[in-house]
């Protein structure tokens, strides 16, 4: 019994040992992070970028090269992260100073590329790409994107001639055909352009982009009914491209199906509120049908964007006019004939509103003026008429064409540049439809769901224990800013420097979890884990400590994942700290919840299932869990049961889910 007490007392003894030497050297980290471990700062870097804290990513990497100026990855990484934050010349710079230190790597090159088309550096852009290829010869997309840059630059001879040695290698590179359909194009060689925009059709005939362009060419010539075949095909498979409706209007009003056109400006707008052209047109149109209050509406629209468009003054006059607005009109049809002293039609409708009110004396003034120009013969008295229903440009500002629809200046469909590093980087993330894990962060975040709050008996337990800190349950940490940055920092060094001056361990156990919890936050995974883990050692019977290390653990294995890494073998891991923490908080909904996502994602749908239907069981308000047990129930096709429970989410204020309850009832 004696030697038993006293194994004991060891064990203790070396724990408590334990703990104060991981805490101190954990402190002298916190403290010379960049000098001793630059590798571990890059890694934190790049978690922070993929989970797009790009404020964070960058300071991650300001500190490695403040430590390792010479090594090129924290230089690349802050251009990425700069890159995302629309900051082209930071990271441009950045690139060039990655490139410096080693000339090898090909990302730099294409990053920089990238950064130097945003800059309008086309032909610096096309060098960059000229070097990668070097390194990198049979990349497809970085010949794709010098091509881009030659012709942007104008340079068409050189663009078709890569062309010609990229159709030699990839003679199935319908993009290429596509390219160089817009090459001919700017040359004025309509014919090949069409015979070049086939070829690309023939071989991939489910580009959206490619029918938007071919149409382009038979607006172009008058070939209504083919262009709007050929925008049927691009409105189908880009349904979120409002300009494919605008150019699909354009083709239907030239049919006369006025109805239809209507249609495609409404859609138009709907995609994209402040479409200029799709305003201006859909006003034209509401006025020719009669529906002049909202043809108004439209204008009014237009005239916010650009209060010196006349052409559409002018328009909003006609409209006032005819809904009895005199006075709104005259004040229209004066700012027109200041700009447009000698725009007869004007002042011809200005003398009629005057007459409306009585002001005669005015109304003789302006047709003093047309009389007086007619008799100089200046002024032929024939009103423009419609001939084929002619079309303006958007620069061609003559008033006699106030009544014509509007097309762009210049028709042409955007070429994507094969870009790595376009839109967000959670797009990357197989899972990113279901919801994200619950967890512990040291700030409250406001929940889709605004009328919930997340509550836990052990964190209200913790915090009950007068720390500094509290505490929350919250559905996913908040984004560090610039504004909080250094003070979660220096939040960590003070914890680090409380860690290693305390003699009680229950202090040291609080200021473990603390941190542990900022560092989480601060997506420095790796080193939340190595304090919860501390943590354990000294009671591996908490459930707070199970669960925030099954969080961080699943966001580190979702970060290496992106980076090809096997990570089997550490949801294993995820999932039994989540199963010890049940043990110790059966009635803890949350951890259901957690458990249940990492099934989802290891494709066992019905015990993630079980999952969910406990942790609504245990909290009926948890929308997330109906949320997240809804699509898991649609991805094991039972599509009825789980619009249900998207039902109940959006009942219960999560309303992101109406919109998928609309996408799959069309299924």
């Amino acid at each position: 019994m004696r030697n038993e007490k006293c194994f004991c007392w060891w064990v203790r003894r070396f724990c408590a040992c334990a703990v104060i030497l991981v805490s101190h050297f954990s402190f002298l980290i916190s403290h010379s992070f960049a000098q001793f471990n630059t590798d571990r700062l890059i890694m934190v870097g790049r978690s922070a970028l993929y989970y797009e804290d790009y404020v964070l990513s960058i300071q991650y990497f300001n500190q490695a090269i403040a430590s390792k100026p010479y090594l090129y990855e924290p230089w690349f990484f802050r251009g990425v992260a700069k890159y995302y934050l629309d900051d082209f010349a930071g990271a441009e710079g950045d690139c060039t100073k990655a490139i410096e230190r080693n000339p090898y790597v090909t990302n730099c090159y294409e990053l920089r590329g990238l950064c130097r088309i945003r800059l309008n550096k086309f032909e610096a852009a096309a060098e960059d790409y000229t070097r990668a290829l070097k390194y990198d010869p049979e990349n497809q997309g970085l010949w794709h994107n010098r091509v881009l840059c030659h012709l942007r630059s104008k340079d068409y001879d050189g663009a078709l001639g890569q062309l010609d040695t990229m159709l030699l290698r990839w003679p199935k590179y319908a993009d290429g055909y596509s390219i160089r359909a817009e090459v001919y194009m700017a040359q004025k060689d309509t014919a090949k352009a069409v015979e070049a925009l086939e070829k690309s059709l023939e071989i991939d005939p489910f580009d959206g982009h490619t029918w938007a362009a071919r149409s382009i060419i038979s607006l172009s010539r008058s070939e209504w009914k083919d262009a709007e075949r050929q925008l049927d095909k691009a409105v189908h498979l880009l349904p979120k491209d409002g300009g494919n409706y605008i150019n699909r209007a354009l083709a239907r009003y030239n049919q006369n199906n006025l109805r239809g056109a209507m249609a495609d400006y409404d859609t138009a707008l709907d995609l994209e509120p402040n479409n200029f052209l799709g305003h201006y047109n859909r006003g034209l149109l509401r006025a020719q049908v009669g529906d002049d209050n909202r043809g108004i509406e439209d204008f009014d629209f237009v005239l916010n964007l650009e209060p010196d468009n006349m052409l559409a003054r002018f328009n909003r006059g006609l409209l006032r006019e005819n809904t009895g607005d005199l006075r709104g009109a005259i004040s229209d049809y004066t700012v027109v004939i200041d700009e447009y002293p000698n725009f007869w039609t004007g002042l011809h409708n200005r003398a009629g509103c005057y007459r409306r009110l009585g002001m005669t004396r005015q109304a003789e003034q302006d047709e003093f003026r047309i009389l007086k120009a007619q008799i100089d013969k200046r002024y032929s008295g024939k009103q423009p008429r419609m001939k084929n229903r002619p079309m303006r440009k958007r620069s061609d500002e003559d008033m006699e064409k106030y009544n014509q629809l509007v097309v762009a200046d210049d028709q042409q469909v955007e070429n994507d540049y094969k870009n790595d590093y376009r839109g967000r980087v959670q797009n990357h993330k197989v899972e990113a439809v279901y919801l994200p894990m619950y967890e512990l962060a040291l700030e409250s975040v406001q929940s889709d769901v605004k009328s919930y709050v997340a509550f836990d008996d052990a964190v209200e337990a913790f915090n009950s224990q007068s720390h500094q800190r509290q505490l929350h349950v919250v559905i996913s940490a908040p984004t560090i800013n610039e504004s909080n940055l250094t003070a979660y920092f220096a939040y960590v060094d003070t914890l680090g420097i409380a860690i290693a001056d305390a003699s009680d361990m229950k202090r040291v156990a609080a200021s473990l979890m603390l941190r542990a919890v900022a560092y989480s936050s601060m997506q420095n995974f790796e080193s939340a884990i190595d304090d919860l883990t501390t943590y354990l050692l000294m009671d591996s019977l908490s459930s707070l400590a199970l669960w925030q290390r099954a969080v961080c653990q699943s966001k580190l294995n979702d970060f290496q994942a992106s980076e090809g890494t096997n990570i089997d073998m550490k949801t294993a891991n995820v999932l039994m700290d989540l199963s010890a923490a049940i043990r110790q908080a059966p009635h803890n909904a949350y951890l259901y919840y957690n458990r249940g996502n990492i099934y989802v994602r290891r494709k066992d749908f019905q015990r993630a299932i079980d999952d969910y239907t406990q942790a609504v069981s245990l909290d009926a308000r948890l929308a997330e869990a109906y949320y997240n047990r809804g699509l898991a129930l649609i991805d094991s096709g039972r599509t009825d049961e789980g619009i249900g429970d998207l039902s109940k989410a959006g009942e219960l204020g999560l309303y992101t889910a109406y919109s998928l309850i609309k996408k799959y009832r069309g299924k």
